[in-house]
């Protein structure tokens, strides 16, 4: 039987751990049947025959920035049937001033809203608000996301600006505070897959730290998405 073959591709920003978060899921692939290469930059997106062979991508790269022939090289790969998933700033907080990975991902993190500034001190925890994750129809019958429950967190909520290409799975509202400029809540999307061609894309915005990729239930959401965006036999 041909082990699937799984493309790791971190780095970026340190605040999100890159390595330390990716080790979590590496005994995950490994245990169902994927060979896992992983590369500490996206200069690998270039390499047509590496991506050709690549069945499944995750990546965990915040920020940083990607070359155009890099950026290409991946949306093709998509296009022809390799799977793309990644959490948090890993996936959607990616290559900011690159236009045509945002059109790919379909959704781009605006903001994490924070604390009362009377309640702020200066660190991450700033921006650590309880909200909860609330499955759509949709994600009730998906197989990412079907079976778990509505669950909540306290860590960074993402508000991401997204088009209506993305099948949301789950999404998190945004109250409209005191201190807060917006005059309404705002929902966003927290769990999304998108078809590309022949490949799947799956996004999980909570996952801003480890505490948070080992809750059972964002966990469930991430490692099912790698099954599900991986290249199928149709896309082949």
């Amino acid at each position: 039987m041909t082990r699937k073959q799984a493309l790791v591709v971190r780095g970026g920003w340190e605040g999100h751990e890159p390595v330390r978060a990716t080790e979590l899921f590496l005994p995950f692939l490994h245990g169902n049947g994927y060979t896992v290469r992983v590369e500490e930059s996206p200069e690998v997106y270039a390499d047509a025959a590496a991506m050709a062979g690549t069945d499944l991508v995750v990546q965990c790269v915040t920020m940083s920035e990607i070359t155009g022939e890099q950026v290409a090289g991946l949306s093709a790969a998509v296009e022809s049937g390799t799977g793309l998933t990644g959490w948090h700033g890993g996936i959607c907080d990616s290559y900011r001033s690159s236009s045509d990975y945002l059109h790919l991902v379909g959704g781009q993190f605006a903001t994490h809203p924070g604390k009362e500034p009377c309640e702020r001190a200066g660190g991450q925890e700033d921006n650590y608000l309880p909200y909860a994750v609330e499955f759509t129809e949709a994600g009730r019958q998906h197989p990412v996301t079907a079976g778990i429950e509505d669950f909540e967190l306290c860590t960074e909520q993402y508000w991401v600006l997204h088009d209506d290409l993305i099948d949301v799975l789950a999404t998190t509202t945004h109250p409209a505070r005191p201190w807060q400029p917006w005059h309404r809540p705002v929902r966003s999307p927290a769990v999304w897959t998108r078809r590309w061609g022949a490949g799947r894309i799956v996004v999980t915005t909570p996952g801003h730290s480890l505490d948070v990729l080992e809750n059972p239930n964002v966990r469930t959401v991430i490692e099912r998405g790698m099954l599900w965006a991986t290249r199928t036999v149709s896309a082949s």
